[in-house]
Order: structure tokens, then sequence, then C-alpha cells
């Protein structure tokens, strides 16, 4: 490799370091400002209201129950065949339930209720502020004197660490249906036996494992959603750039998320 070819890769990694350092640092005032109006906005004359919260909720909760609910009922099915298929070479296809019980509520309700929620929710929010950034309505908010992360981000927010934790639960619950399920057909192994076996392996920390990790990613899904939101600054092609880098940073953003969560929790 030559000197200028050296020099040139150096550059290179520099501007993405300083990239990413200036990002994290946006995020996390982007954060902090949210919070800061949800806490003490009403003191200030420009509260978060909970009509704006309410309304958020249906479309990033409500209305994400069936692909969340659906996609759940798959996953807790698939383990629940590849855990039989796979035990059945040790003669343990009863040891399936715990496995299906412990993966759906530590790992696998949280991730793919945070991968929706983020290919859903994630790019309807940045396509939302990116429009209202493009028509400068943002400046317009601005000029008139509401906060724009107190109207736009902080109800978002709000909204995400009510409905995710939630709709977590359901996941867990369509999951262990699922494979419920097919234990029923497969193994003869009847629901409630199969649910018996399950709240004895469960403890109340594997699932406040799970809620934790969908209050994390509620917070990443926000915070990229918004924040790829502002930086919309090249028109209608703009928009849909940050459309598809907040669901592609989103989905990053939980399973890195995840993997911290996970290696903390087993150590």
């Amino acid at each position: 490799m030559s000197t200028e070819s050296l020099r040139t890769f150096v550059e290179g990694v520099g501007r993405r370091t300083v990239l990413l350092v200036r990002e994290t640092g946006y995020l996390a005032a982007l954060l902090a400002e949210a919070l800061y109006w949800l806490v003490v906005g009403r003191w200030h004359r420009q509260p978060v209201r909970a009509a704006a919260i309410f309304r958020e909720a249906m479309g990033v909760g409500v209305q994400a129950i069936p692909i969340v609910g659906l996609a759940s009922f798959a996953t807790g099915m698939m383990l629940a065949i590849q855990g039989i298929h796979t035990l059945k070479a040790f003669g343990a296809e009863g040891q399936v339930v715990l496995g299906i019980a412990l993966s759906v509520t530590r790992e696998f309700a949280p991730l793919i209720t945070g991968i929706f929620v983020a290919g859903r929710s994630g790019s309807a929010i940045a396509a939302r502020i990116g429009t209202m950034q493009i028509s400068q309505e943002i400046d317009a908010l601005s000029v008139i004197g509401i906060n724009p992360v107190r109207y736009l981000v902080s109800p978002i927010l709000a909204a995400m660490l009510l409905t995710l934790p939630a709709l977590t639960i359901l996941a867990d619950l369509m999951a262990l249906f699922g494979g419920a399920l097919y234990c029923a057909g497969e193994l003869s192994l009847p629901m409630d036996v199969f649910f018996h076996r399950t709240f004895e392996a469960v403890e109340a920390g594997d699932v406040i494992q799970g809620v934790a990790k969908s209050v994390a990613f509620a917070v990443v899904v926000t915070l990229i959603g918004a924040a790829n939101g502002f930086g919309v600054s090249a028109g209608a092609e703009g928009v849909g750039k940050a459309t598809t880098r907040a669901v592609v940073l989103g989905c990053i953003g939980i399973i890195l998320t995840d993997m911290v969560f996970t290696f903390l929790a087993s150590r």
C-alpha cells in the first residue's frame, strides 16, 4: 500500500469516526431535550398534551398489534419446530418447553417487536419530520414560539415508552401460544401442561429483562427516526433516503442494544 493510499484510508476512517461521534452526541442531546419537555414542559407553558401522546400511541402501538401478534405466533411455532427437531437426536424433546419459554421472554419477543416497530414507525417518523423540514414547517413552529422537539418528538417518545413494553408482553403470549399449539400436535403435549411447565421455568426476571429491552428499543427507534427526519435537506429525494436510513439504522441499533443487554444480563 502506497503512502498516498494509506493517508486516504486514515483520513476516511477519521472522518467517519468524527461523524459517528457527532451523530451520537446529537442523539443524546435530542433525548435529553425530549425528556426535558416531557417532565417540565407544563412549567414553561408548553406541556406535552396527553391527547397527542395517545394519538401517537394509536399509530405506533395499537395499529401494530396484528403484525406483531402474527410474527410472534409464527416465531413461537418456528422455535418449537426447530427445538423438537434438534432435541430429538438426544431423546429430550420434552425439554423444548424450557427452550421456547426462555428464548421468547428474554430475546425473541422484544427483538421482533422492536424490529417491526422500527420498520413500521421509525420510517413514518423520519418521513413526517423530513417532509415538515423541507416544507419549512419546522421553522414556522420555531417562529411562532413552539419548540419542534417538544411538539414532534416528545409525544412520540412517550407513546413508544408506553406501547413497546405492552407489545412485548403481547408478543410473549402469542409466541408461547404458537409453540404450545405445535407441541400439542407434534408431541401430544396438552396446552395446559405446556403453560404449566412454562410458568415453572420462567422467572419474573426473564420477563423484566425482555420488557427492559423494549424500553431501550423505544428510545432507539424514536431518536433515530427523528434525527434522520430533522437532517433532511435535499427535497423529496432526501426524505426517501432519510426514511431508508432510519429503518436500517434503527434495526442495527436494536440488534446492538440487544447484544449489550444480553451480555450484561449474562455476567
